[in-house]
């Protein structure tokens, strides 16, 4: 007897566009993708807008949270420039990444993606 497919752990990606800056729904968010990892299961959370800002050392304690568990984070180059953020101000561990790649992921079949 095989697993059923929808039993497999998924690859999630999580869009963070507010930041910490805009209030408590952004560690909400992260919280979540936390959860997700320890469930086992496969998260990018990508920073884009002013979500780039949680990206910042003591910015969003659930961001370093989620790096120390295993999640990937992404950064949003474009924003980031536009915000005067290099990746040395950024939280180890962290890369920044285009849109295409983001489009790219988002094709990827067993996929689920949310964007806040």
């Amino acid at each position: 007897m095989t697993d059923h497919p929808l039993d497999q752990p998924l690859d999630h990606l999580l869009v963070e566009s507010g930041g910490a800056e805009s209030g408590p729904a952004c560690e909400r968010f992260v919280g979540d993708a936390v959860r997700l990892l320890q469930d086992g299961h496969r998260v990018v959370l990508f920073l884009v807008e002013n979500g780039v800002t949680a990206a910042v050392p003591g910015a969003s304690p659930r961001v370093a949270t989620f790096l120390r568990d295993g999640g990937e984070l992404w950064v949003d180059t474009f924003s980031a420039a536009q915000r005067a953020l290099p990746a040395e101000d950024l939280l180890p561990g962290s890369r920044l990444a285009d849109m295409d790649e983001v489009a790219d992921r988002l094709l990827e079949p067993r996929l689920r993606a949310v964007w806040h």
